[in-house]
């Protein structure tokens, strides 16, 4: 068996917020702007490769015990943003999540119920003490949710292909005045052309999240571990923000068919990533 720093932990999508400095406690601030100078900060595998290995001992540890004081980080034109990890507050949100995703005989033989209880009781009171707390991360698994596509555009777009031993690479990355710009202009036109759904509510929920930010932050897309199960030819023809654009400027147009057309290439796209999730 591969030791736990070798692993790759695929299937999982981010939705990240780069924070410039300035706009963390003055507390805070010292700890991230000597952070940022550190050579050996960690990658994007580092911190799944960590919350995998939680998950070995018996019983599993859903959470840490203590919060991570790690970040991405990226200069944005000569600006140090920083991303927090903010690994336990993440997991607590997550855990509250498993029961729609897992079977329950499932969710019990992988996090017994005394283990989830204990975590919801610490959550609850550590929320008490900080009812304002928001990760600057969201991920989700064996997708892109469409509502995450609308704060991009197609011009955005980064993709490279896998080289030797590196992973391929699909992300998009956008000022967070142009992301919350675009979802005001997407909820505009949703609200006049269809009913009420998951799609408005996606939309509405990842803008009120965007609101909590500094409003110089940058925003980031990234295909993260799914790129691992997606054909290269495939990924390399993904353009789901450029569908989700056009099929949002037809309805804004009045184009039935054409909003239509793009919302059918959105929705093969993703179920046949959706069904390699069964698959054996």
């Amino acid at each position: 068996m591969p030791k736990v720093s070798s692993v790759i932990v695929p299937y999982a999508t981010y939705l990240r917020v780069y924070e410039p400095l300035a706009a963390f406690p003055e507390s805070e601030r010292g700890h991230w702007a000597r952070y940022a100078r550190r050579p050996d900060r960690p990658s994007y595998q580092d911190e799944l490769r960590r919350s995998l290995a939680d998950l070995l001992p018996t019983p599993p540890m859903p959470v840490p015990v203590h919060e991570s004081g790690e970040a991405f980080v990226l200069d944005v034109d000569g600006v140090v943003c920083v991303c927090p990890w903010r690994t336990r507050l993440r997991g607590w949100q997550a855990l509250g999540e498993l029961a729609e995703e897992l079977p329950q005989p499932v969710l019990d033989a992988v996090l017994p119920p005394v283990v989830r209880r204990q975590a919801a009781q610490d959550y609850e009171r550590w929320l008490a003490r900080n009812p304002d707390a928001r990760p600057w991360i969201r991920t989700a698994t064996w997708q892109v949710p469409l509502s995450w596509f609308v704060l991009v555009s197609d011009a955005e777009r980064e993709y490279a292909e896998g080289a030797d031993e590196e992973a391929p690479l699909l992300r998009y990355r956008t000022p967070m005045v142009q992301a919350r710009r675009r979802v005001a202009r997407a909820l505009r036109t949703l609200k006049d052309a269809v009913e009420e759904g998951p799609l408005i509510d996606g939309v509405v929920d990842v803008g009120r999240w965007l609101e909590e930010f500094h409003p110089r932050s940058l925003v980031e897309l990234d295909y993260g571990g799914l790129v691992h199960a997606v054909p290269a030819g495939e990924l390399a023809g993904d353009h789901s923000a450029a569908d989700v654009a056009e099929g949002i400027d037809a309805l804004r147009r009045g184009d039935g068919a054409a909003a239509g057309e793009a919302y059918g290439r959105l929705v093969e796209r993703w179920r046949t990533v959706r069904d390699l999730r069964s698959a054996n």
